[in-house]
C-alpha cells in the first residue's frame, strides 16, 4: 500500500522554529511530527510513502533517506514548483499512486492522534466507494466546517463552513483513503480538495466518514502544539506507562529523553517533553512545556506554556511564563531581585 503526506507548507505559524528545519521535523514528543506518521503508515503495512514537498525539501530528504532504512520502506518526494493546494499534489503524484489497483492514504502533516490506519482500510473496503475521510468531534462546531452524514453507514450528504445553527459538531481531521479511480476528478493545477473536490464526491454518493476514536489535534500552532503534547503525552500514560517518568519531582505526564540531564530539586510536570541533551540545573519548575534538543535551562528558573527551542539558554531565577510562545536560541538575563530580563535573540 501507498501513502501520500503533504508536506510542502512553510510552517509559518511555528515561526521561528520552521525559520531554519522543515515543520515535519519538528520534533513532537521527542520524535519528528513526520514520523509519528511515517512509523504508523509502516504499521498498518503501508510500504511505500509518498512526500509532497516544496520548502526544504533538501532537508527533509536527507533525513528520509536514513528513515528509510531503519523501516525498511521506500519514501519518495514529490516536488512541486508551485504551490498546488491540497488535491494538486495528489495530481502531481498520479504516476507513483496509480501503478496498482490499492487504495492509498493522503494525510495532512499537522496530524497528530493514535493514527487509525487499520481501521480505514476495513472501512473503505467496506462501503466500497471512491473515498473515505475521517472526521472528529469538536466542542464548538462553529469555528469550523462540519460535515453532515449518515450516522448508519458513514455516507456523506455535505459540508458546511461554519454553522451557525447546529447542523453537525464532526470536522475533517486530515486522514483520507481514496481507491485510484478518485485521482481522474483532480487536474494538475491548485486546486482545494475540501473546497471544490469533496462536495462533488459527497454529491454523487462516492464519500464516507469514519469517526475517529480518541484524541486529535492539528500541531501546527504553538497554542495547539501543547495541546497536541498534552494529548498524546495522557495516550502514553493509558498505552505504554513505562515510557514516562515517575518519582520524587516527576508530576503527572512527563517524557524524559535518556540522554536529558536533571539536577536536584527540580519539579517537571505536568505535561512536559525533555529533548535529546536537554540540561535543568538545580531547583528548575517547569510546566505544560516542550524543550527540544541541546537547550539548557539555569537554576531556580520557572517555564509555563512554552516551546524551547534547539540550544536555547534561559538564564537563572528567570520566570518565563509565556502563554503558548516560542522560546528560539534565546538567552534570557535576570536584571537584580525583580522579574526584568533581556532577551537576545540569535539565529544558528
Amino acid at each position: 500500500m501507498k501513502a501520500l503526506i503533504l508536506v510542502g507548507g512553510y510552517g509559518t505559524r511555528l515561526r521561528p522554529l520552521t525559520l531554519t528545519v522543515p515543520k515535519p521535523l519538528v520534533e513532537f514528543c521527542n520524535k519528528p511530527i513526520l514520523l509519528h506518521q511515517v512509523e504508523n503508515l509502516a504499521k498498518a503495512g503501508v510500504d511505500h510513502v509518498i512526500l509532497a514537498v516544496s520548502y526544504m525539501s533538501e532537508v527533509l530528504e536527507r533525513e528520509m533517506r536514513l528513515q528509510e532504512q531503519r523501516l525498511g520502506i521506500r519514501i519518495s518526494l514529490s516536488h512541486e514548483q508551485e504551490p498546488l493546494g491540497t488535491a494538486g499534489p495528489l495530481a502531481l503524484a498520479r504516476e507513483l499512486l496509480t501503478d496498482n489497483d490499492e487504495p492509498f492514504f493522503v494525510l495532512n502533516s499537522d496530524v497528530i492522534c493514535d493514527f487509525p490506519f487499520e481501521d480505514m482500510l476495513k472501512f473503505h473496503t467496506h462501503h466500497g466507494k471512491e473515498g473515505s475521510i475521517v472526521v472528529t468531534k469538536v466542542e464548538e462546531p462553529s469555528k469550523y466546517g462540519v460535515v453532515v452524514y449518515e450516522g448508519e453507514t458513514g455516507r456523506i450528504h455535505r459540508f458546511v463552513e461554519k454553522p451557525q445553527v447546529f447542523v453537525s459538531n464532526k470536522i475533517n481531521a486530515g486522514m483520507y483513503i481514496f481507491s485510484p479511480s478518485m485521482l481522474n476528478r483532480i487536474q494538475l493545477r491548485p486546486t482545494s480538495i475540501e473546497k471544490e473536490i469533496f462536495p462533488i464526491m459527497a454529491k454523487e454518493g462516492h464519500l464516507y466518514a469514519m469517526e475517529l476514536q480518541g484524541f486529535w489535534m492539528d500541531i501546527g500552532q504553538p497554542k495547539d502544539f501543547l495541546t497536541g503534547m498534552s494529548m498524546y503525552l495522557q495516550s502514553v500514560r493509558v498505552q505504554n506507562p513505562e515510557k514516562l517518568c515517575t518519582g520524587p519531582g516527576f508530576l503527572g505526564n512527563v517524557l524524559v529523553d535518556p540522554t536529558a540531564v536533571i539536577g536536584e530539586n527540580c519539579t517537571i510536570g505536568p505535561n512536559v517533553t525533555l529533548g535529546a541533551g536537554v540540561v535543568l540545573e538545580d531547583g528548575v519548575r517547569i510546566k505544560r512545556c516542550t524543550v527540544l534538543k541541546g537547550a539548557r535551562i539555569r537554576s531556580h528558573s520557572w517555564l509555563e506554556s512554552c516551546i524551547v527551542g534547539w540550544s536555547s539558554s534561559v538564564g537563572q531565577w528567570v520566570s518565563f511564563t509565556l502563554l503558548f510562545e516560542v522560546v528560539y536560541s534565546l538567552t534570557c538575563h535576570l536584571m537584580a531581585s525583580n522579574l526584568i530580563f533581556y532577551w537576545l535573540v540569535w539565529m544558528p
